[in-house]
């Protein structure tokens, strides 16, 4: 089903009416707000924007200044909807001031409240759902020539996302979506509502997908659906999830698989002895746990209780024994006494994570737990909120520290955490997905993004590592042997190599990177800004 809505007729488009496809010569910006999901739908958006012709617009660049500006919204986060209208009130007056600028809103909001969006922002060309992200260039073209708002909702996927052109921010990850949807009718969440009952994508096709990542450079892909590990039960095999893990490690120059994000109600011991036994899934889980208190649970329709959730990690860290876990949390869900809170508290400070994102609970709209009974006061929600924050602060610090004098291997990442001008640092992911600055001793060549450096970690801050072996003594150590750090050139650094010549149109170095680092001599490579994949 499609609706269609027009703009109010005392604020038609600003776009002249053409008979000519607007994409020609036009650039375009995307803000992506929310999960995972919706930066890979952006990577669609991308990707389709320039199959018709529109060209990104140049890093650092004002996003205003874009020809057309799209925002991939959420409905999950608080204050999805205020985030959005603050954004579109700032552009009005741009747009006053520039004819033929077109906005398109789409995303999760914009399948909520459709054409509330045009009665709210009248200056808006263009509202799409989470169904039908493919039709963006023809509804900015139709808008154009109709010099009207054009608001079209599918009320089912139109098409599997995979099947859209697609610009990755990384050369070398990527996500690969292998289903769409969720069937679980969580009290606080809205996800069903705006994307779907669960679809699953045919295993050949996910594998066709990481393959063809894999020979354009990719060394890493992350399997993306919002509820991983009931894949397959569409296509009839309950294992499948197990499998595709397995499949993943035959693919040849495939060196990190991921996935997000599994439920801990569906979780099973095929999947943890698939990760154990296949060499290249990380050794990283991200196992959501929303409340330790078994009362909490079942008001939110979880259906697992604490002690089934500390089971899976005790199995999984039988089987991984440095495995990181990290998981999602609210605080402050409808009727949570201070007993149900402390029942957090002791999941968590027992479940040891190596990180957890923390909400406050804020009602969404058309969802069962927004009527409730019993809300809890904001000053409440805040105090827990930042008693939780504080334990999960100590424990992933204690858990980090673990890590000091370990050798790992980073994957270098563009534009992860600060940089230190002192000690010349890069930063990227250990397999296990902690992120690591990593110290480049004087002399030593500077990796590119999607490069190797194995290092030994020197230090452990609550959300990060760092390693500075040697730092400002010279290659001699390393020659001795005394000092850790080695690089290895890979094919996701040859594929940067590529992306950075392709963006300023000029041949990508025959000797790839220089060197960096006090007393380097040489190039230094100079990163153009390309966007990359938040960790």
């Amino acid at each position: 089903m499609t609706t269609t809505a027009d703009a109010p007729a005392s604020a038609p488009s600003t776009v002249p009416e053409t008979g000519a496809a607007p994409a020609r010569g036009r650039t375009y910006a995307v803000r992506t707000f929310g999960c995972q999901m919706n930066v890979h739908d952006s990577e669609r958006l991308s990707g389709s924007l320039e199959a018709a012709g529109y060209t990104a617009l140049p890093a650092g660049a004002d996003p205003e200044s874009a020809d057309v500006v799209v925002f991939n919204t959420c409905a999950v986060r608080e204050n999805a909807d205020n985030k959005l209208y603050g954004n579109l009130g700032r552009l009005a007056p741009v747009k006053a001031r520039r004819p033929g600028m077109q906005i398109a809103v789409g995303g999760c909001l914009a399948q909520k409240d459709r054409g509330i969006i045009v009665e709210r922002a009248p200056w808006v060309d263009v509202v799409f759902g989470t169904h039908n992200i493919g039709s963006l260039p023809a509804l900015l073209e139709r808008s154009a020539h109709n010099a009207r708002a054009e608001v079209e909702i599918l009320e089912a996927l139109e098409t599997f996302p995979s099947t859209l052109p697609t610009k990755r921010d990384s050369a070398a990850s990527g996500w690969v979506s292998i289903s769409v949807g969720c069937t679980n009718t969580c009290t606080f969440c809205i996800v069903p509502a705006l994307r779907g009952t669960e679809k699953d994508r045919r295993p050949g096709d996910v594998l066709a997908e990481v393959r063809a990542l894999v020979a354009d450079g990719a060394l890493e892909v992350t399997l993306l659906g919002q509820n991983v590990n009931t894949y397959g039960i569409e296509l009839g095999d309950r294992g499948a999830f197990a499998k595709l893990l397995r499949a993943c490690g035959d693919v040849e120059g495939l060196e990190r698989v991921r996935f997000t994000s599994p439920h801990p109600a569906s979780f099973t011991d095929d999947v943890i002895a698939a990760m154990a036994q296949t060499p290249n899934v990380m050794p990283q889980l991200h196992m959501p746990l929303q409340s330790g208190s078994d009362r909490v649970l079942r008001a939110m329709r979880r259906s697992y209780r604490s002690t089934r959730f500390l089971g899976i990690l005790e199995r999984v860290r039988a089987a991984m024994p440095d495995a990181a876990i990290s998981t999602d949390l609210i605080v402050g869900f409808p009727g949570e006494t201070e007993e149900d809170f402390q029942a957090t508290l002791d999941v968590v400070a027992a479940s040891r994570f190596a990180q957890a994102f923390t909400f406050q609970y804020s009602p969404r709209p058309g969802t069962p737990a927004a009527t409730m009974p019993d809300q809890v006061p904001k000053a409440v929600v805040q105090e827990r909120f930042e008693r939780l924050v504080a334990l999960q602060e100590q424990v992933s610090w204690d858990e980090n520290l673990t890590q000091v004098g370990r050798e790992v291997e980073v994957m270098v990442s563009v534009g992860e955490g600060r940089k230190d001008g002192a000690t010349a640092r890069i930063s990227g992911r250990a397999p296990d997905n902690r992120l690591v600055h990593v110290a480049l001793p004087e002399g030593e060549p500077a990796p590119r993004p999607g490069d190797m450096v194995s290092t030994r970690v020197t230090y452990a801050a609550p959300h990060h590592l760092v390693a500075d072996p040697g730092v400002g003594v010279g290659p001699e150590l390393a020659a001795r042997g005394e000092l850790v750090h080695r690089l290895r050139r890979t094919s996701a650094g040859d594929a940067w190599d590529r992306r950075q010549a392709d963006s300023c149109g000029v041949p990508a170095p025959a000797g790839g990177a220089g060197t960096t680092g006090r007393g380097a001599r040489g190039p230094v490579p100079v990163s153009l800004g390309l966007p990359t994949r938040r960790g």
